[in-house]
């Protein structure tokens, strides 16, 4: 049927990030799974395998507000109707010549899409901004000592809740490429700027194209109490 499901919002065509990406596409859209319909699946055509029928209300509406988004995008890149499916460590099978990433949490869903032409990789993350008190607890298990020297307590919580979510994009965009898991002692975030704009270091060896010392660039935006990545190459 290919129907927006009742749990979530009109689909919004836009690109929130202070830098556009030539040639990418990202759709996203609230949603709510206290209106998660039992037909919700079917009305959007879009399968709910035997892991997602076992799960909470919360992860099923999480799971079709990111695929609604992710097929839309497609079908605005390049007309396909497509609906990402999921591999065996759970990240999105997206279709050959194709770049893209998934992002969901506290009643929003994203995904952005790029023709393998436009760029190498693409990783998009959202995360609340982390209260200061809480990012002094964590920041030594996502700053390495050199971001932990940097850190200035000013900006405790922003930086802390940036870092983190940088890493989680630079995740998403390399480890399609790569193959390789890595972790946040793996990357640094070396400077970052009121703008929106970000540079980022591996700390790591993760193939023969992506080396320890390389930097990548990537860029955020902040509304309200969410903060939104995105790390390209």
């Amino acid at each position: 049927m290919n129907r927006l499901p009742a749990c979530c919002d009109p689909l919004q065509h836009h690109w929130p990030l202070p830098q556009p990406l030539p040639g990418a596409v990202l759709v996203s859209c609230g949603f709510d799974a206290s209106r998660l319909g039992v037909d919700d699946f079917q009305r959007s055509g879009i399968e709910q395998t035997a892991s997602l029928q076992r799960s909470v209300a919360k992860r099923q509406a999480e799971y079709l507000a990111g695929r609604v988004c992710a097929r839309a995008a497609l079908q605005r890149l390049d007309g396909r109707d497509y609906v990402p499916g999921t591999h065996d460590d759970r990240s999105p099978i997206w279709p050959s010549g194709i770049h893209g990433s998934i992002t969901h949490g506290q009643g929003w869903a994203a995904a952005v899409v790029a023709a393998e032409g436009s760029c190498q990789g693409v990783g998009l993350d959202r995360e609340t901004l982390i209260a200061d008190a809480r990012a002094e607890r964590l920041a030594r298990e996502i700053l390495t000592d050199a971001e932990m020297q940097r850190l200035s307590p000013e900006h405790l919580g922003l930086t802390v809740t940036l870092t983190f979510s940088l890493k989680e994009s630079l995740f998403k965009t390399l480890y399609p490429l790569t193959l390789k898991r890595f972790y946040f002692e793996h990357a640094e975030v070396l400077e970052w700027s009121a703008d929106g704009q970000a540079r980022l270091r591996l700390l790591a060896d993760l193939s023969p194209a992506w080396r320890h010392g390389q930097e990548i660039s990537g860029q955020f935006s902040v509304q309200g109490d969410q903060l939104l990545s995105l790390v390209s190459v």
